[in-house]
């Protein structure tokens, strides 16, 4: 395990880990119950010739097991490097990371120190109450191409990079704070019928009046859900429009984009950590890696925006 000096400058650099101090700190005071209750159940579900407890103790103690899996989730970093830098075996970084991401991935997305929200339709009632508009975009995260002769190989490439890889729709408020990181479908799939799949239709059509923003890859929702779902304008006419219209066409567009842009800055924070600009991981583990960072990005802005300063 590092050092206490070590740990103390990983902990309070925010290059490092993405995360403040103060939610790190809140982290391992979360997360550190829920992990050991989960490691004695597990100790004590199965046949035992000695007791709980017995035997060698753990070198890798929860707080480093918690900053190996952020800086592996912030930056990528292999396990053996981060074995390397822990001192301890490959096998322990696998095993701890495997642990610990996903209780991350079950936080949801931290509205404020009271406030969580972990599916879409929390999303869209606390849109409903809080009379805020949301906005929804799709993400695509780039994976390991599937094996020669694997039934369904090609569904992963996606239609619009020609690359193999996940899609995730992601709402954003008109602020641009994340509020939610849906699980990942291949990227063949269209982003209008992921957003159905979801239940999106269902839940605005059954729920509040929210307003919703989307581009272009959602147009036909708007029908479905009673225009709750606004999208870019379509184009009337394709062949020698008029001037006038091709100067009002333009200013609604771009209208709308200067109030869809949120959700792309929302996207680009995302992107920032290593592990979603390419997933290099199993593909089965991607969509807690995304709901993970979904949730420790989230508390770190709402942390931000509630004042909170190393």
């Amino acid at each position: 395990m590092v050092e206490n000096r070590a740990r103390a400058a990983i902990i309070h650099s925010q290059r490092i880990t993405g995360l403040t101090p103060d939610v790190i700190a809140e982290l391992v005071a979360e997360i550190g119950p829920l992990w050991h209750e989960r490691h004695q159940s597990g100790l004590a579900s199965r046949p035992r010739r000695r007791a709980v407890g017995a035997g060698a103790k753990h070198k890798l103690v929860f707080v480093d097991r918690l900053l190996a899996t952020l800086v592996h989730l912030r930056h990528g970093a292999t396990h053996d490097v981060l074995a390397c830098w822990f001192s301890v075996d490959r096998s322990t970084i696998t095993r701890a990371i495997g642990e610990v991401r996903p209780l991350l991935g079950e936080r949801g997305c931290t509205i404020t120190a009271g406030l969580r929200l972990r599916t879409l339709a929390e999303v869209i009632d606390y849109l409903g109450m809080e009379g805020r508009t949301g906005i929804i975009d799709g993400t695509e995260i780039r994976v390991r191409r599937p094996a020669a002769g694997r039934k369904d190989r090609e569904k992963f490439i996606s239609g619009k990079n020609k690359q193999n890889a996940v899609k995730s729709m992601v709402v954003t408020d008109a602020e641009g704070r994340l509020l939610f990181c849906s699980p990942a479908e291949p990227a063949s799939c269209a982003d209008i019928t992921h957003a159905r799949k979801l239940g999106l239709v269902k839940l605005l059509a059954d729920g509040p009046a929210v307003e919703i923003l989307a581009d272009a890859g959602y147009q036909g929702l708007g029908a479905q859900t009673g225009g709750r779902v606004v999208t870019p304008p379509h184009r009337k006419f394709k062949k020698n429009p008029p001037e006038w219209y091709e100067e009002m066409h333009e200013r609604q567009r771009k209208a709308h984009s200067s109030r869809r842009i949120r959700v792309e800055h929302g996207i680009g924070h995302l992107k920032n950590w290593r592990s979603l600009a390419r997933h290099h991981g199993r593909r089965e583990h991607i969509s807690v890696t995304i709901q993970a960072v979904a949730g420790l990005l989230s508390h770190q802005q709402a942390a931000t925006a509630s004042g909170t300063r190393t």
